[in-house]
């Protein structure tokens, strides 16, 4: 019992100093404009940021009738469709990783197909094929991935070859089949799903696959009394229809938020503590940690730090980057992105361990 109200102090503490900090910094850089050379873009206007941060949160208000907690997993996926990225989410199996995505799919006005990959998963399967047919001749079956969502379930347990029918469409939002190229609907958000607990029967992704996801968001168990309420509200006592979600959002909007991100002013002390971080993950004398990598991130980091901190500026209704957006949004673009050695998996050194090391290191601008 100590234990616990020590915890719930330590937290309240912790609240408090990010609070206080995100308030300095919010009085430091909102002054700000982008009248020196090489800043990026203009600012949105506070109207345009107040506007998308009132739809933002009805989003998650509506997500909230369906699944319980895991704010953090909503805010990370809406933080990836707002920078017109992909997420990759891991986390074991049950804790409504499919459910969530389907249930943002509908609040936003998207259509959501779901590929369950297997063994024995054909390319052909997820993008489409070309077929003769007796009285049509030759003609294009398009397949699942034409849809704004896809969701990729347990994607580590089909092989390379079919994992990798997602590079094009991930990185192109265009699709080959045959000798034709077809372009995919907007938005196009690709949601795959991992099982870390299973090593019989999964395969490794490729690092040319993983990089191609802007986040990997890791899900973790609800809380007791998250479990009370998702034992009431179950999917053996309710049907998803029953919970009568309505959309918020069209995909016409999303594509004018995923622009208005763009217009998020950063300055360029924040573009210069960006590049320091993904800098520091490519040098073993930066923490005691780095010893424990084996390579680190790729200029994909720093433009996924970037981008991902406007969103995350947007999300908390500002026209205007601060450090703590971009420390937030960390985790999520690094983690997947650096490679740690054997002796890291020895000491059970992890990927956090090692971007939490670096944070601290870097100095704040």
């Amino acid at each position: 019992m100590k234990k616990n109200k020590e915890k719930v102090i330590n937290k309240k503490r912790i609240d408090t100093k990010t609070k206080k900090t995100n308030s300095e910094e919010t009085k430091k850089f909102k002054g700000q404009t982008p009248t020196q050379e090489g800043d990026y873009g203009g600012r949105a206007t506070e109207e345009e940021v107040a506007t998308c941060g009132k739809k933002l949160q009805e989003v998650k208000n509506e997500i909230k009738k369906v699944v319980v907690g895991q704010e953090k997993v909503v805010e990370g996926l809406i933080r990836g469709l707002l920078c017109n990225g992909h997420v990759l989410l891991e986390g074991v199996p049950g804790i409504a990783k499919t459910l969530l995505v389907i249930t943002l799919a509908k609040v936003t006005g998207c259509e959501a197909k779901r590929v369950q990959f297997t063994v024995d998963l054909l390319p052909t399967d997820i993008v489409g094929i070309t077929t003769y047919t007796p009285d049509k001749g030759m003609e294009v079956v398009k397949g699942p991935i034409f849809a704004n969502f896809l969701v990729a379930d347990e994607i580590n347990r089909s092989p390379p070859k079919t994992q990798s029918a997602l590079l094009e469409a991930m990185q192109e939002r265009n699709v080959t089949i045959g000798k034709e190229t077809y372009p995919l609907p907007k938005p196009f958000f690709v949601m795959a799903t991992e099982n870390p607990v299973e090593t019989s029967g999964v395969y490794f992704l490729p690092e040319a696959q993983v990089d191609r996801f802007l986040f990997k968001i890791l899900m973790d168990y609800p809380s007791k009394d998250e479990e009370k309420v998702i034992m009431k509200r179950n999917m053996s006592l309710f049907k998803f229809e029953d919970f009568e979600i309505k959309p918020i959002l069209t995909p016409e909007e999303i594509v004018r938020m995923q622009i208005l991100v763009k217009d998020i002013y950063l300055s360029k002390e924040i573009e210069e503590y960006i590049v320091r971080i993904v800098e520091a993950t490519r040098d073993n004398q930066a923490t005691e940690y780095n010893q424990f990598l084996e390579m680190g991130c790729s200029p994909r980091a720093t433009i996924g730090l970037f981008i991902a901190s406007k969103a995350e500026a947007l999300i908390n209704g500002r026209n205007f980057v601060i450090p703590s957006d971009v420390r937030k949004v960390a985790f999520e673009i690094l983690r997947h992105r650096m490679i740690l050695n054997y002796l890291a998996q020895s000491e059970k050194v992890t990927p956090e361990k090692v971007i939490q090391a670096i944070l601290d290191k870097v100095e704040i601008p």
